[in-house]
């Protein structure tokens, strides 16, 4: 069993900082709202308050004459609270709910523009749950939440002032319980607050695991691991489970506790109450006004408590975001470096080393030039570093050591966008979004046309399929694109590329999920794409690098062989070991007639069996 992470307590200075922009940002709808709210609190003191002069007066000394004006008071009293409370809820919570949706926009957008390295690192649940569930609790801050808690406050004030004139010594001894009933809020809040932090992180891994599982089903069935999956969802919700429950708990004993101490003053009044009127130091009408005005102490500081809760957890979710918004973006650390016009595509690697843990270098002085226009292959075994370079040169990473220039420029100086915007990309996971085949193919530029959308899809021999649809290019491809084949993703991902017209083309497995037929129908696209962009290719089938211009063998993070397919197989070297691994004898005859063959080491066949690097072949 792993050990759990240490809890982390709320940073109330960075959920503050985000507090304090979200009200600065509403404080027209929140003013507005506090003078609505005083309103409608001081109108609902009139109705208690008239009782008194209700009994004591038209009853008791039968002043028929004072009903009318007091009903009528009374009245518009109770419509002014109707109308108060419409237009508070068209004013502020209609403001909180837009709160929530440009939070979710904002951290959206925060999110997007993070480097790559965090992505890898978090999971999908987690993010989700940053932008959807910490963004709810602002409302409460915003929203309804903060004028309740406000007009709770001032409705408390006013009520204690009244019932002291009413009755001071009954007052101050019920002080004295409400006070203690403040200490066991305060008390319940310090315990509560931890329990919707982590509940709010325990909801994220729960979602980010069922989303996980979801989307991996058919691997789930093939590994008959239902059993499996159901205990690690099932181990997670009843973690989730248990903190709700500790919560409930909670929150139900702070409403037993508000509950004895409603009870208790009860109990005051009915006797020192009882005893006031005995001795006429205070009347009957005073006796059930006191009454009334204890109900709208009481009940404004049970609210105290459910809003001061609901608060808690607002903050709780706000210092999540600002802990995400405190990372810098990839455009906040481009800020000072240069733009980049377009390029002709040379990129260099001087002596460049990289590793993900400390210690542990993925890549080891890795040096090499791509001019531009040319076609650079990767071979190599599984984990020699083939996909750390290309995720290099995409700029995913930065190196530890060493340089990278794109035409004699340091990449390190540019912007990442004005860069990655000339490149083209067709990776190893065919990503599609849920959508159109058309809306997919152009998802590089969106203001395509028909026109260039179907003369990419010719060249990567979409058509072939699309055209046999019934809805053609209007097609839905479902979710990551499930409702098309393998082969038919790569050739929708390839055209998607070709339509990008990049200046540096990435490959990786291009052609992998192709079978050989429609591999050769678009090898001559591919073929006729490469010419004037500088191409990187990892390709499993060897076949598909023999005519690039330089081809890099990369084992344990160096590349120990470089050369043309040709040079490489005269220098008759670890490429030659794969090569002859991959096509045996017949295949080394072709090339090199005559020649008898043994291979060098049988062992690298299983090696190559593995060997994927992530190919860019256009």
């Amino acid at each position: 069993m792993t050990d759990k992470p240490a809890k982390k307590g709320i940073n109330y200075q960075r959920a503050w900082s985000e507090a304090r922009e979200l009200i600065w940002r509403h404080r027209k709808s929140l003013s507005i709202g506090l003078g609505l709210m005083l309103v409608n609190r001081l109108a609902g003191l009139v109705l208690p308050g008239s009782s008194k002069w209700l009994i004591d007066n038209v009853l008791a000394k039968h002043r028929g004459d004072l009903l009318i004006p007091i009903a009528l008071l009374a009245g518009v009293a109770v419509l002014l609270q109707a109308v108060t409370t419409y237009a508070l809820s068209q004013v502020v919570s209609i403001a909180g709910q837009q709160a929530i949706t440009d939070l979710r926009m904002s951290v959206q957008k925060h999110v997007l523009h993070l480097p790559v390295s965090y992505f890898d690192s978090t999971k999908t649940g987690v993010l989700i749950s940053r932008i959807m569930t910490d963004a709810e609790g602002v409302r409460n801050l915003v929203g309804t939440g903060l004028i309740q808690l406000i007009g709770g406050l001032l409705t408390a004030v006013i009520g204690i002032g009244v019932l002291f004139a009413l009755n001071w010594r009954l007052t101050a001894i019920m002080l004295v319980v409400l006070l203690s009933f403040g200490f066991l809020m305060a008390v319940a809040f310090s315990r509560l607050r931890p329990l919707f932090r982590e509940r709010s992180v325990l909801n994220a891994e729960v979602t980010g695991r069922l989303a996980e599982s979801v989307g991996g089903v058919r691997i789930l069935k093939v590994y008959v691991a239902e059993k499996r999956e159901e205990e690690r969802f099932g181990e997670g919700v009843m973690r989730l489970f248990d903190n709700v429950r500790k919560s409930i708990t909670g929150t139900s004993l702070v409403g037993a506790g508000a509950t004895v101490i409603v009870g208790a003053i009860g109990v005051l009044m009915i006797v020192v109450g009882g005893r006031s009127i005995i001795n006429g130091t205070m009347t009957l009408g005073g006796l059930v006004m006191y009454i009334f005005f204890v109900g709208l102490v009481a009940a404004p500081l049970i609210q105290i408590a459910s809003v001061g809760t609901q608060i808690s957890e607002a903050f709780a979710g706000l210092d999540r975001i600002r802990e995400l918004r405190d990372m810098p973006t990839e455009d906040q650390q481009d800020e000072g470096r240069k733009g980049m016009s377009e390029i002709n595509g040379r990129v260099e690697f001087q002596d460049v080393s990289f590793s993900y843990t400390p210690g542990v270098q993925v890549l080891k002085g890795v040096s090499f030039v791509a001019d531009a226009g040319s076609t650079t292959a990767l071979v190599g075994s599984s984990g020699s570093g083939k996909s750390t370079l290309i995720g290099l040169v995409m700029a995913f990473n930065r190196p530890d050591s060493g340089e990278i220039k794109i035409d004699d420029q340091p990449l390190l100086d540019v912007r990442l966008r004005d860069y990655r915007s000339q490149l083209g990309v067709v990776l190893q996971d065919n990503f599609l979004f849920d959508g159109s085949i058309k809306e997919n193919i152009a998802f590089a530029r969106p203001n395509a046309t028909d026109e260039q959308i179907r003369e990419v899809s010719h060249i990567a021999h979409c058509d072939e399929f699309i055209n046999g649809f019934e809805h053609g290019y209007d097609t839905i491809v479902g979710e990551r694109g499930v409702k098309l084949s393998g082969g038919q993703r790569q050739r929708v991902a390839i055209a998607r590329a070709i339509l990008a017209d990049p200046r540096i083309l990435i490959l990786d497995e291009a052609t992998s999920s192709l079978d050989s037929e429609s591999e050769a129908l678009i090898r001559d696209g591919l073929q006729s794409l490469r010419h004037g962009r500088t191409t990187f290719v990892i390709a499993h089938r060897l076949s598909t690098i023999e005519s690039a211009d330089q081809i890099l063998v990369l084992e344990g993070g160096e590349i120990v062989e470089r050369g043309t397919h040709r040079q490489l197989i005269a220098l008759n070297g670890r490429y030659r070991q794969l090569y002859d691994k991959q096509y045996g004898m017949e295949r080394d005859r072709f090339v090199n007639p005559g020649e008898d063959f043994t291979p060098a080491d049988p062992s690298a066949m299983d090696e190559l069996a593995v060997a994927r690097p992530p190919s860019r072949a256009l």
